[in-house]
C-alpha cells in the first residue's frame, strides 16, 4: 500500500512502480489473441514469465484479464465477436474456462497458484459485496496466489455493468490499495493522436491525466476484438489518480519492462488521495439510464457539494430508469451537473416533483419520505 507521498517527477512516479508492493496489470483482449480471435497462447504465457517474475522478486500482482470471448468465439467457430449480448455472455462463459485453464498451466511452470474472482459491477456500490471481494482479494495475496479477475460478463447487465475492464483495472486497485496499475494493450503509449496519422508524438508522462484528453487525439479500439479503446484507459488512469495510484500505460510485448524499471510506455501521476470505490464507480464506470432536471436552487445545492437531490427541486425527467439505476443529474439548461443512483423508478418521478419531503409521505407513504438521489450516492462531475 501506498505510505507516503509520491514524487510527481516522471522518475519518480516510474520508480514508485517498479518498488510498488501490489500491482494490479490489466491485459486487453487483442494481447492474448489472434487475428483469427483464437487464444494465442504463446502471446498468454509471455505475459504469465513477466508476472510471475514480478511475483518471484517479491510483488503482490492481480491480473485483470480481458478475453473471454474472444477466447470463445473462436472455439464456438464463429468468424468474429458476436454482436448480441445473449451469444456474448454464452459466450463469455465457454471461452473463460478455456482462458483460466491455459492461465494455471502457464503458472504452474513458476510454482504459482491462481485464483479466478469474476465480478459485477454492483460489488463497488454494495458495502457488503465490497468488502467479500476485498477480504478475498487480499487473502489470496496474501497465500501468495495469483487473483485472475474478470467481469462476470455472463451475469453482468447492461445496465449496471464495468463495460469494460480497464475501468474494472482501476477499482480493483482501489479495492486492494494497490501501489501500482499497469495497462497492457496493443500500442506502445498514449500518443497525441492514433500512432499511424502523421505527426503523432508520443507522450512519456502525464502530470495531470484530467487535462489530458483535452491534449491529445483518441479512438476506440482497433481490432474488432475487445471492448475498450484509449479513452478507456484514460478513464482508468483518471480513477486510479484520484485514488492515489500511479498508472503505466504500454504494450503487453513490453510487460516484463513496465514490471522492471525500465522506461517503456507513460506514465501517469496520481493525485496524494484516495477515492471510495462506490463513488468512483458512480462517476466514472457507470452508464446513466436517464436523467433528472433540477431547478436552479437544487442545482446551487447540489453544485455547493454534500446536498441530496430532494424530490422539491425537480422539474422534469428523461428515460427509462428503475430505483438503484444511475442517471444523470442536469439542469434546465441541459447541462450535466452530477451522477448519481436514483431511489425512484422513471414513471414514479412525474408525481413527486415538486413535493417536499412531508408531501412525499401525505402523497405517497412514509417509506417514500426519502431524498430522490441521496448525497452519499451522488458524484458532481
Amino acid at each position: 500500500m501506498i505510505s507516503k507521498a509520491i514524487d510527481p517527477t516522471e522518475n519518480g512516479v516510474r520508480r514508485s512502480i517498479s518498488n510498488a508492493h501490489t500491482i494490479v496489470v490489466k491485459v486487453g483482449s487483442s494481447s492474448l489473441t489472434a487475428p483469427t480471435g483464437h487464444l494465442d497462447v504463446q502471446k498468454l504465457r509471455s505475459l504469465v514469465d513477466a508476472i510471475s517474475r514480478a511475483q518471484i522478486n517479491g510483488a503482490h500482482v492481480v491480473l485483470v484479464s480481458s478475453g473471454a470471448i474472444a477466447a470463445g468465439f473462436g472455439l464456438l467457430g464463429f468468424d468474429s465477436r458476436p454482436k448480441d449480448v445473449p451469444t456474448q455472455q454464452a459466450t463469455a462463459s465457454v471461452g473463460q474456462g478455456l482462458l483460466m485453464a491455459q492461465y494455471e498451466q502457464a503458472f504452474a511452470k513458476y510454482g504459482l497458484k491462481v485464483g479466478q474472482m469474476l465480478l459485477t459491477a454492483d460489488v463497488t456500490i454494495s458495502p457488503s459485496r465490497y468488502r467479500n471481494a476485498q477480504r478475498t482479494m487480499l487473502r489470496l495475496l496474501e497465500l501468495g496466489v495469483v487473483p485472475i479477475v474478470n467481469e462476470n460478463d455472463a451475469l453482468s447487465s447492461n445496465e449496471i455493468r464495468f463495460g469494460d475492464n480497464d475501468r474494472l483495472a482501476a477499482l480493483v486497485a482501489n479495492i486492494v490499495r494497490a501501489d501500482a496499475l499497469v495497462l497492457l494493450t496493443d500500442v506502445d503509449a498514449l500518443y497525441t493522436a492514433p500512432p499511424s496519422e502523421p505527426g503523432a508524438k508520443r507522450i512519456g508522462f502525464v502530470p495531470d491525466v484530467t487535462r489530458v484528453l483535452d491534449e491529445v487525439k483518441v479512438g476506440a479500439s482497433s481490432s474488432g476484438v475487445g471492448t475498450g479503446g484509449m479513452v478507456t484507459k484514460m478513464e482508468a488512469a483518471h480513477i486510479a489518480a484520484v485514488s492515489g495510484i500511479p498508472t503505466l500505460l504500454t504494450c503487453a510485448s513490453n510487460a516484463a519492462g513496465a514490471l522492471a524499471a525500465q522506461a517503456v510506455g507513460t506514465v501517469f501521476a496520481p493525485v496524494n488521495s484516495r477515492a471510495s470505490s462506490r463513488r468512483l464507480w458512480i462517476g466514472f464506470a457507470s452508464n446513466p439510464r436517464g436523467a433528472i432536471i433540477v431547478d436552479a436552487g437544487a442545482a446551487a445545492a447540489i453544485c455547493a457539494g454534500r446536498a441530496s437531490l430532494l424530490a422539491a427541486g425537480i422539474v422534469g425527467v428523461s428515460g427509462d430508469f428503475s430505483a438503484s439505476d444511475p442517471v444523470w443529474i442536469d439542469d434546465e439548461q441541459g447541462n450535466h451537473l452530477a451522477k448519481g443512483l436514483v431511489a425512484f423508478d422513471s414513471d414514479e418521478i412525474p408525481q413527486i416533483m415538486g413535493l417536499t419531503t412531508d408531501g412525499l409521505e401525505a402523497t405517497l407513504g412514509r417509506q417514500y419520505a426519502h431524498p430522490v438521489v441521496h448525497r452519499d450516492n451522488l458524484v458532481l462531475l
